[in-house]
């Protein structure tokens, strides 16, 4: 009767995953009209999901994809801590290659993207926005979309669709090569929460990473862009 029960959840959890994936993305793919607004909602889909597959899953303790009780613990596990490291490396190359290749032009797109979400003339608010958005971004993309769907498709193949739904989400209005090499590091970095997520099971260890690495890439872009 357990097994059976187990097994019913499961699906439940299953079809759930598949049904958050697909109007994730969705949403998603509305980008392709400058207008729409609602591109973004798919990340409020992504947390509204993971939450609900925990629960239909009856996630406990080292099973829940989202876990503070356990951060030492994981960022102990092989290679975490490496990992969790890179994206703040990423970030800072990305910042001083898109500045020789477009100049100032890509720090002005990186600003103005930002800008729509993020108040840069209050620092205490910023600070709050930045931990806001990396945690919803991380419980979305890698606790729902990946982690999740890595119970029912390969790890690798969760990554790769994941973090092309995620980078496309990025997307905005500008110069075309500015724009493409804005999303493909969106796309590569994505990879490395991924990656991250994988090695640690844990997306608060993904977001805390997310979180420095966006805020090493602001201080930088303030001190010296």
């Amino acid at each position: 009767m357990k097994n059976q029960q187990i097994i019913e959840n499961s699906r439940k959890s299953a079809v759930l995953t598949i049904t958050g994936v697909a109007i994730m993305i969705l949403l998603t793919v509305t980008k392709v009209v400058p207008s729409s607004k609602i591109a973004g909602y798919s990340v409020f889909v992504g947390i509204a999901f993971f939450f609900l597959t925990e629960a239909v899953s009856k996630a406990k303790g080292f099973e829940s994809g989202l876990r503070f009780h356990t951060i030492l613990e994981d960022l102990k596990k092989p290679g975490v801590i490496a990992w969790g490291l890179l994206p703040s490396v990423s970030g800072l190359a990305t910042l001083i290659a898109g500045n020789l290749i477009f100049s100032g032009e890509f720090v002005a797109h990186e600003m103005g993207r930002a800008g729509s979400i993020l108040s840069f003339d209050k620092t205490a608010l910023l600070v709050g926005q930045i931990i806001i958005a990396a945690f919803g971004e991380e419980i979305a993309y890698r606790g729902f979309f990946l982690g999740k769907g890595m119970k029912i498709f390969p790890f690798w193949l969760c990554a790769v669709v994941s973090s092309a739904v995620f980078a496309a989400g990025h997307i905005a209005t500008g110069n075309i090569g500015v724009v493409l090499y804005d999303v493909a590091c969106v796309f590569i970095d994505s990879l490395i929460f991924s990656v991250i997520y994988h090695k640690s099971g844990n997306c608060v260890i993904s977001a805390l990473s997310h979180i420095f690495g966006n805020a090493i890439s602001l201080v930088a872009v303030f001190l010296f862009f």
